[in-house]
């Protein structure tokens, strides 16, 4: 089969750092789905492997955990799944990425691809829905409010892809007052679009960004990117006994600055229940279905921004590459393999 690997870890402009190579076909196995790739998106992630884990000796390594496609065969202990079913996930990290015509994953984290989206459209969802879901949800919780303090949710780092999610689930699943943050007009027009009720400038100090807006301090804040950068000003804005959740890597993080307000520290990582194999696994599956369910519904839309061509090497340097620069808006989609 097709797919894109690389060996070493090499900066992006390196040719090499990407390549197009053959591998076998993969062979289901105990729970596992074989896919047919049709769409894959690219995601941080992708970018933060390829610069710090190589390949084993004389292996290649495969990345990308966004996909939709069709299931090919099913392994002997999988129940949820049949050979034709379309399907989107996410895949596990400690597995061979979804950047291959063929693809294994375990069927509890699988989803039914929503009817009414193309493949691309569909690939874009997975990861961001679930760490989006999984962060609000479960480790905000959002839905309980924080004693004594305001309804506002504040999502660092409004039109990117995870916060293009959140912005969607908190404004159409709940009553919180959504503030997203964006400091280019075409990132800003993004997080509107999305149903943010207020959007801020993250280039300025944010506490007095949301002191300036009037409606209270928030009692949560989600911080999706530059969590080092903006950490001095998340005490001044949340609100006592608030809750604050990151995704991203800000290095040493100094929850004592949280101490005086009483501030719980949430970190979401969507690849812990597939990479642990925790009891409760088969609740993303269970969440891609309902996100399924509410894309068809009309409740929720695709965050596709835009479609790189066919997955091949080039296409996904090219993709690492905006990804790296910080400023891409929603999800890049590659669709298909070259002929």
């Amino acid at each position: 089969m097709r797919a894109v690997g690389y060996q070493q870890s090499k900066p992006i402009a390196d040719e090499t750092s990407l390549v197009d190579i053959e591998l076998p076909d993969p062979t289901p196995s105990g729970r596992d789905l074989l896919v047919e790739v049709r769409a894959v998106s690219v995601n941080p992630v992708d970018t933060k492997v390829r610069m710090r884990a190589a390949a084993e000796p004389d292996q290649w390594k495969v990345l990308g955990w966004d996909a939709a496609g069709i299931v090919r065969a099913v392994g002997p202990d999988a129940t949820l799944f049949k050979p034709g079913d379309e399907v989107f996930y996410a895949g596990a990290i400690n597995r061979q990425g979804t950047n291959s015509e063929l693809h294994l994953v375990d069927e509890r984290i699988v989803g039914r691809k929503p009817a009414t989206l193309s493949w691309a459209e569909a690939a874009a969802l997975p990861l961001t829905s679930i760490t989006a879901w999984e962060m609000l949800f479960d480790q905000l919780d959002i839905r309980r409010p924080v004693a004594g303090a305001a309804t506002p949710l504040l999502i660092i780092g409004g039109a990117g892809g995870v916060s293009s999610m959140a912005v969607q689930l908190a404004r159409k699943l709940t009553d919180v007052t959504v503030i997203g943050t964006a400091s280019r007009p075409e990132s800003r027009a993004w997080v509107q679009d999305l149903g943010a009720h207020r959007v801020i400038d993250h280039s300025k100090p944010l506490a007095a960004e949301v002191e300036a807006l009037g409606i209270g301090a928030p009692g949560y804040v989600f911080s999706t990117t530059q969590t080092g950068k903006h950490l001095p000003e998340i005490p001044k804005l949340i609100a006592p006994f608030g809750r604050f959740g990151l995704i991203d890597d800000p290095g040493p993080l100094d929850v004592s600055i949280f101490k005086q307000k009483c501030v719980s520290t949430h970190w979401e990582f969507m690849f812990t229940r597939p990479v642990f194999q925790t009891p409760d696994m088969a609740e993303q599956g269970r969440l891609l279905n309902e996100v399924s369910r509410l894309v068809d519904a009309g409740t929720l839309r695709t965050t596709l921004g835009e479609t790189y061509g066919p997955i091949n090497a080039a296409n996904l340097r090219r993709a690492h590459a905006l990804i790296e620069s910080g400023t891409a808006k929603g999800k890049i989609v590659l669709e298909g393999f070259s002929v």
